[in-house]
């Protein structure tokens, strides 16, 4: 059996569009852009019917799942008329422009019992899908701490995403937040609280326009589990997560894709020594994979893993057939956005009571 989904909104969207067209348990059936010469265009190469308009969609076809890559100022309201007509929606990130509709989004999900889930696909690459295999399998016993160093960000003048970026405070920077903060998220837990989410955030050069390119947040779970992120903009990408637990740690290089399983052990300077061969090893072999899944995009095996688009695609299909619950909830989005909000206030260029609603493409 496979879902028959629709694409809204074609801009940015070809990850969406070859993902759904590439999953097995999915069939692209109609493509819709309120641009309707390049509703046509995606349609006709993607195989599709083409609609310059969401209500002419619904009107006509019986889409089984829909995927929302609109800007996200539209997100709420086109995911409130498939949620009313009791069609499932996946949400190009962020979730929603603000907390506040975030939080009414979760309010109609719970009304219409509705599968709604978040288009957060770094949580799907192999490395963090590894990573939480052994994490759930109690390869470092009770997780203590997160710890995310993301230097690879692009720089808010960046034009990576769209000008609508450059309408937000961190500009490209902040268009790219969301992407390491769900990250943190998945692997570690939610905050306990708002109020216990603590951020700054500055500005190597001060005569830009825009208010911050690094940003630091951190923040306690229910668990006790402290989760911390460091993000930068930079030009030479470093990008590692450390996760901590009671009896031994993980390592996550994500530009290599390897994953480095730390134990605890008496002869702590032999394995030390050994840890340092086997994470070059794995950082090899992590390249390697990589390399052969770019080459070789159609393998669906645990070695090469699908692009992570259509990972997560093909989950949360599977989780509707089986009336199952989204692999990525909607409240994983809302708490990214809580995060994104308060390393804004903490920039030079919002107050601290303003809040500063998402303009970006949801590309």
């Amino acid at each position: 059996m496979t879902l028959e989904t629709a694409v809204v909104g074609s801009v940015g969207a070809d990850s969406h569009l070859a993902g759904v067209q590439e999953c097995p348990a999915t069939e692209l059936v109609a493509v819709c852009d309120g641009d309707e010469a390049r509703a046509r265009e995606k349609a006709t190469e993607y195989d599709a019917n083409a609609y310059a308009d969401f209500e002419g969609l619904l009107a006509r076809e019986s889409p089984e799942w829909i995927h929302l890559c609109t800007p996200v100022g539209t997100h709420l309201e086109l995911a409130r008329m498939a949620i009313e007509d009791g069609i499932p929606v996946l949400i190009a990130a962020p979730v929603t422009d603000t907390v506040a509709n975030a939080a009414e989004l979760e309010r109609l999900v719970a009304e219409y019992d509705a599968t709604v889930s978040v288009a957060h696909d770094r949580n799907f690459t192999p490395a963090v899908r590894s990573a939480r295999d052994h994490i759930e399998d109690g390869a470092v016993g009770e997780v203590r701490s997160v710890d995310l160093l993301y230097a690879c960000e692009t720089w808010p003048d960046g034009a990576d995403r769209g000008a609508g970026a450059f309408e937000l405070p961190g500009g490209e920077f902040e268009a790219g937040l969301a992407h390491p903060i769900y990250t943190v998220l998945n692997l570690g837990g939610f905050p306990s609280h708002p109020d216990s989410i603590q951020s700054s955030a500055s500005l190597l050069d001060g005569d830009q326009v825009f208010g911050y390119d690094s940003a630091q947040f951190q923040y306690t779970t229910d668990d006790g589990v402290l989760c911390s992120g460091t993000v930068v903009a930079s030009d030479v990408s470093h990008r590692v997560i450390q996760v901590h637990g009671d009896r031994g740690s993980i390592e996550i290089d994500v530009d290599s894709q390897s994953v480095t399983v730390r134990g605890r052990d008496e002869q702590a300077t032999k394995t030390r020594a050994l840890d340092t061969v086997g994470h070059v090893l794995n950082q090899i072999r992590g390249a390697a994979g990589s390399l052969t899944a770019d080459a070789d995009p159609d393998r669906d095996d645990d070695q090469a893993a699908p692009a992570p688009h259509r990972h997560q695609f093909a989950e949360e299909a599977r989780a509707i057939q089986r009336d199952e619950p989204p692999a990525v909830p909607v409240d994983e989005g809302t708490w990214t956005l809580r995060i994104i909000e308060a390393i804004r206030a903490s920039s030079r260029a919002v107050p601290d009571e303003q809040t500063v609603p998402l303009q970006t493409d949801s590309a």
